[in-house]
């Protein structure tokens, strides 16, 4: 029986108001949101969760939104076993995560992928914000890139990017490099890349300068994240590209927008935008 139906067999409709009426799978860890549950609420929706998917063995509730330079997430234990790390498998990649200790999402596979299948033969890539390294790896994997440097200010994102390097056998294409982007790239990545990726939207418009100071002399290309607040009939794509534009007008570069789109909602009128940005 599906997740749905238990729930309208064991709680009232003004019960599921308060619950999401999906939630995500890490592994065999389920993550659930439910606004304002008590105890025994959120005990009967994680013993749903796991009569409804016999793959899940933790259930955790997410106790509030994602947060802080790191980006992480609390999350409160409900059932199963006791745990917040986990090997979670993404079109052939294996990616161990620690819930608790790094940023990761498993709804933007699909955009991880399509990124991927860009990466020309033989490219430089810079992925600026990498966490365990999901771009980084299905890069090294799907494409055929000579090197991925993987960059995160996280010790504990930086610890499992590089047990995911080995588990996915990466190691001479992938490099993890712990450290703030910025002083990485004036330091040591200036000039390397033909292609730099940014999935941090609480930071990218901060970091763009570095992002262009990445690129080789030639230019290339940039994978921008964004958040975007757009009201009723406002195009929040057409909002991002208006802000970063003239950022990009600034910095005196020619470049072109490539594709944009909304990867994803992330709240009332709050969206999750990718640009490609051609510099040359």
């Amino acid at each position: 029986m599906s997740f749905k139906k238990r729930l309208n067999r064991i709680l009232e409709p003004w019960e599921q108001r308060r619950i999401s009426k999906s939630y995500d799978v890490v592994g065999d860890i389920a993550i659930v949101r439910i606004i304002e549950a008590t105890d025994e609420e959120a005990q009967k929706i994680a013993k749903i969760v796991l009569q409804s998917n016999p793959h899940v063995k933790t259930v955790m509730q997410q106790a509030g939104s994602v947060e802080g330079e790191r980006r992480l997430r609390r999350l409160k234990w409900l059932a199963g076993e006791k745990k917040t790390e986990t090997v979670y498998r993404e079109f052939g990649c294996l990616l161990k995560v620690d819930l608790e200790k790094c940023f990761f999402s498993p709804r933007l596979g699909f955009e991880r992928m399509r990124v991927a299948n860009q990466v020309r033969a033989g490219e430089v890539v810079v992925n600026m914000f990498a966490g365990v390294g999901c771009f980084s790896i299905l890069i090294a994997k799907h494409a055929n890139p000579l090197k991925v440097y993987s960059v995160d200010v996280n010790p504990d994102a930086i610890r499992f990017m590089k047990e995911n390097i080995d588990l996915n056998r990466v190691r001479y294409i992938v490099e993890a490099v712990e450290g703030d982007a910025k002083n990485v790239i004036a330091e040591k990545l200036g000039k390397t890349a033909d292609r730099v990726l940014m999935p941090l939207p609480e930071k990218a418009f901060e970091y763009l300068d570095f992002a262009l100071a990445a690129l080789k002399p030639a230019g290339g290309m940039v994978h921008y994240y964004d958040f975007s607040h757009a009201k009723k009939g406002v195009d929040p794509v057409g909002e991002v590209e208006r802000k970063v534009s003239e950022k990009l007008k600034d910095s005196n570069v020619a470049f072109e927008y490539v594709f944009g789109k909304v990867v994803r909602p992330v709240g009332p009128r709050w969206f999750q935008v990718v640009l490609d940005i051609n510099v040359h």
